[in-house]
């Protein structure tokens, strides 16, 4: 698969489209280009049939440090000389869409955490259905920092993986949080020696990607319709995505296979 984007990498093999943020000498801070690539990389993967799984990653020694400050610079100081600048405009033509596309991405997205996510960077790691840490990375929501608000949505995500007394704690101290202690707080899936994050992601990525695609889909659907369903409203719902389920060649396909004590072959139908 030839790759067209300035900052970021991208791959398609045995089922598993991967993304690498690929500005390693700034961290992998984010600019308007490579937002804009995230989200035309992201497409791609949604729209390619072959890719089942989704991995995020990052190049060098950081995931992703978040918003680049230069470039934030530069649109502040437009702004002090009459060119109007907001930080609402860029969140909702950058970061906004981006948050949304991961969460409700109809295929499984592991963020494979090689080093610091910080800001908007914690935000998109947050916002993947796995994560999986090298043990040399770590989290911080660097906004208090810089006299800003959370955002990217990790004040909802965070909140939901952790809770809101540990969420309160990262984002009103704005400490760092090393990998095996956000192991601890439920917030990652897996912490690997550094030496073995590539080979851990490829094992759960193919396997993420060996399964049926409209299964995976309907399931993350659930998943999210929970955190504001009741107990009512999320059986039916679990009834209806059941229901479509069902009705799927591979669902069949499944069913034959354990009857006949085979491997299944997952088609995708």
């Amino acid at each position: 698969m030839a790759n067209s984007f300035g900052t970021l990498k991208t791959s398609l093999q045995d089922g598993v489209f991967t993304i690498t943020l690929n500005r390693p000498d700034v961290l992998n801070v984010c600019n308007e280009q490579m937002g804009s690539e995230l989200s035309a990389a992201l497409k791609t993967a949604q729209r390619e049939k072959t890719a089942r799984c989704v991995v995020l990653t990052g190049a060098g020694r950081a995931f992703c440090a978040g918003q680049d400050l230069r470039e934030l610079d530069e649109l502040q100081s437009a702004g002090d000389r009459g060119e109007k600048f907001s930080f609402g405009p860029l969140l909702r033509a950058r970061y906004n869409p981006l948050a949304v596309r991961l969460r409700t991405f109809e295929k499984p997205v592991v963020a494979a955490v090689n080093g610091i996510a910080a800001g908007a960077g914690a935000g998109l790691a947050f916002a993947a259905d796995l994560r999986i840490c090298a043990r040399s990375a770590a989290f911080k929501m660097a906004f208090v920092d810089l006299g800003l608000v959370p955002d990217t949505g990790a004040t909802l995500t965070l909140v939901q993986h952790v809770g809101y007394a540990r969420a309160a704690e990262l984002c009103l101290l704005g400490e760092k949080l090393s990998a095996e202690e956000a192991l601890g707080y439920g917030l990652v899936n897996r912490v690997v020696a550094d030496e073995e994050l590539q080979s851990v992601t490829d094992q759960i990525a193919g396997r993420l990607a060996s399964w049926p695609p409209r299964a995976i889909a309907l399931t993350k659907r659930a998943l999210n319709q929970a955190w504001t369903a009741g107990l009512e409203e999320q059986l039916e719902y679990e009834a209806f995505l059941q229901t479509t389920a069902g009705r799927t060649a591979d669902h069949r396909e499944a069913v034959r296979a354990f009857l006949e004590k085979r491997k299944p072959k997952f088609q995708g139908k």
